[in-house]
């Protein structure tokens, strides 16, 4: 049987085959669950068309949990979507997953970005990696949870694909005096994680067992 995995601005297709052995494909948008092959029992949505072209249905999900696929999602549009269908039977992984199922974060706003048509390379940084980096940054007693919750406002603000790291910096400076911004920064450049590569890699890693 065969395993069919929509991802790529999370983690590149080269990266992904070295994990698992499946057919990789770019993000699912609307329309691809309604053709898959007989011989695919297992679906993994990690990333997802959000805003350019129609995103997946709901229902073409439940149309392949109801003739026995498994489907999983997270990392990105995923993510939601297994918060959202998860009682139907879809099932959740990782971080971001945890994060919507939780309903600490929700929409499509914290997971979208963009990328690259032909290589599917991310150009701006999900809103959801700046948050969770800025709430480990916050229990490690690196910032205040009231600048932090002050740079997650003024993210939201900024349309995303000008989401980079750049205009973080920017966005930082406007909250901390130069000497804090520094040392803030210094620690941010060496313990950011990106999250959906993370969960990325914990979904795929689970289908190996």
């Amino acid at each position: 049987m065969t395993t069919f995995v929509y991802v790529g601005p999370s983690m590149p297709h080269e990266d992904a085959c070295k994990i698992l052995n499946a057919e990789y494909l770019p993000p699912v948008k609307r329309g691809d669950l309604q053709n898959i092959p007989d011989d695919v029992d297992t679906v993994v949505i990690i990333d997802g068309v959000l805003l350019n072209d129609a995103a997946v249905g709901h229902r073409e999900i439940l149309s392949l949990l109801k003739s026995g696929i498994n489907v999983i999602g997270g990392g990105s549009m995923g993510a939601l979507r297994a918060a959202e269908l998860g009682s139907f039977g879809m099932k959740g992984l990782g971080r971001i997953y945890e994060e919507y199922k939780s309903g600490r974060v929700d929409g499509d706003d914290e997971v979208v970005l963009a990328y690259d048509p032909f290589s599917l390379a991310p150009l701006s940084e999900p809103l959801i990696n700046f948050r969770l980096n800025l709430y480990e940054a916050v229990n490690n007693d690196v910032i205040s949870k009231n600048v932090a919750d002050e740079i997650i406002s003024a993210l939201k603000k900024v349309y995303y694909p000008h989401r980079t790291d750049k205009k973080f910096t920017e966005i930082v400076s406007l909250f901390l005096n130069e000497p804090e911004c520094g040392s803030f920064l210094t620690y941010w450049n060496y313990n950011f994680k990106d999250y959906k590569n993370l969960d990325a890699k914990i979904i795929l890693e689970s289908l190996k067992k």
